[in-house]
């Protein structure tokens, strides 16, 4: 029979001897603040590689004369290295610690940063697909790790909130990430020529560099190897008594949800840059004036389409991105103190109804209303990776490093189901689905 766990519950509603304790206070008195604000670097430096990451499809179009179904392999091999490394970094988190795990994902990640030199000079698309699936399989080991070390550094009714805070830091590695690409991917000499290509390296040698340095300093910091409280005793020694974490509906559903949120979220950020040049309302010509968007900052932001259409550029899109990634880390930093005032699961129902009704509003094709609720999205998206994670792996012991490595490859599911689509429904070629169809 399954054990009833303990319930998390609001502050006020705390055992004293708890509320007493500090968000980063372990049970033992230690305060492991420091550990915790030296982890968050790892979720801004995912955050980063993240923002690129969903800025380089529409670069690979151009310059490789790609279709969109061609580009989104730039997000299979992305999340290739999810599907190929979850199961072994939980592996790896059990045999090695946090400590160890998270230093493998480092230096997996400066080895992917640091193909994309040659992989600049192959100039071939596999050479660049390969540097991204690297680069993911590190983030894997860091993902799979840095997310239940943070539910555990402190009293658990804050295990949400720690969680969401170390995600707002991944925000700003988000809001970073597409600046840096849209500097890099779409930049022009003086011809107007794209010097894309050339300089597509420049970034992720520079995340290289950073991630060698951050390895050598988590080799040297203390990081105390806390395990979660077992309330379902996963881990008994006893045959008799010992549960599968598959045996507990808030795991597995955690993963299903954990599924169909990065779907969407994928979905989202990933054509973000095509939405912008495509679908918002023509642009006014007084937006060409001078001063307006042909000068400093703004310059080529605007654009005349091959339709005859005044709208926005990839450069304006790439900017765009980091608006939307604003709003998410907005969402975040305001989650983080939502959930610390109510029950994280109740955050996570109303936001997701939030995110339905924003969607259907921006299928409805209703011009600037419809571009504004895309931006409403990414502040409603912001706490649900987070917070389904933290349910999912609630009071799971050491069994939550297991358990961690499925809820991160079921990020991988949402490519790989693409994939293998004609295998599964036995309809291969050229297969059209009609989406302009309606009801």
């Amino acid at each position: 029979m399954t054990t009833k766990p303990r319930a998390t519950v609001p502050a006020a509603r705390m055992d004293p001897h708890t509320a007493r304790r500090g968000m980063f206070v372990i049970e033992d008195g230690r305060n492991v603040a420091f550990t915790f604000f030296l982890l968050v670097f790892l979720f801004a430096l995912w955050g980063f590689c993240n923002g690129m990451i969903d800025v380089m499809d529409k670069h690979f179009q151009e310059e490789l004369h790609l279709n969109l179904a061609q580009s989104a392999w730039v997000q299979f091999a992305h999340y290739l290295g999810y599907f190929l490394m979850a199961i072994p970094a939980g592996w790896l988190a059990i045999k090695l610690g946090y400590k160890g795990g998270i230093i493998a994902g480092l230096l997996m990640v400066a080895a992917g940063g640091f193909w994309f030199i040659p992989a600049t000079h192959i100039a071939q698309f596999w050479a660049f697909l390969l540097g991204v699936c690297i680069i993911a399989a590190g983030l894997t080991f860091l993902e799979t790790i840095a997310n239940p070390y943070t539910t555990v550094l402190g009293p658990p009714q804050y295990a949400a909130t720690r969680i969401n805070l170390a995600q707002s830091i991944n925000g700003i590695g988000l809001l970073l990430g597409p600046i840096a690409g849209g500097a890099f991917f779409y930049s022009k000499n003086a011809a107007g020529i794209s010097t894309g290509s050339e300089r597509l390296w420049i970034p992720y040698a520079f995340i290289g560099v950073i991630v060698l340095i951050l390895s050598i300093v988590f080799f040297f910091a203390p990081m105390p190897d806390i395990e979660m409280e077992d309330d379902y005793n996963l881990d008994t020694s006893s045959p008799d008594t010992r549960q599968s974490i598959w045996s507990h509906p808030h795991f597995w559903m955690a993963v299903l949800a954990q599924f169909l949120y990065v779907a969407a979220q994928a979905g989202i950020f990933s054509f973000f840059i095509n939405y912008m040049t495509s679908q918002v309302p023509p642009l006014s010509p007084s937006w060409q004036a001078p001063g307006v968007s042909n000068t400093g900052f703004f310059s080529g932001w605007i654009e005349m389409h091959p339709n005859g259409v005044l709208g926005f550029s990839n450069k304006a899109a790439s900017n765009l991105a980091s608006l939307g990634f604003l709003c998410f880390l907005i969402g975040r930093f305001t989650g983080s103190a939502i959930l610390k005032k109510f029950t994280p699961y109740k955050v996570l129902g109303w936001y997701s109804v939030a995110a339905v009704a924003l969607c259907l509003l921006i299928f409805a094709k209703l011009g600037w209303v419809s571009v504004g609720c895309v931006f409403l999205t990414y502040f409603f998206m912001s706490i649900m990776f987070p917070t389904i994670f933290a349910l999912g792996i609630f009071g799971l012991g050491q069994s939550a490093k297991k358990a961690s490595s499925f809820i991160v490859m079921a990020i991988a599911f949402v490519a790989l189901y693409g994939f293998i689509w004609p295998r599964l429904s036995n309809a291969h070629g050229a297969v059209r689905v009609s989406t302009s169809s309606g009801h």
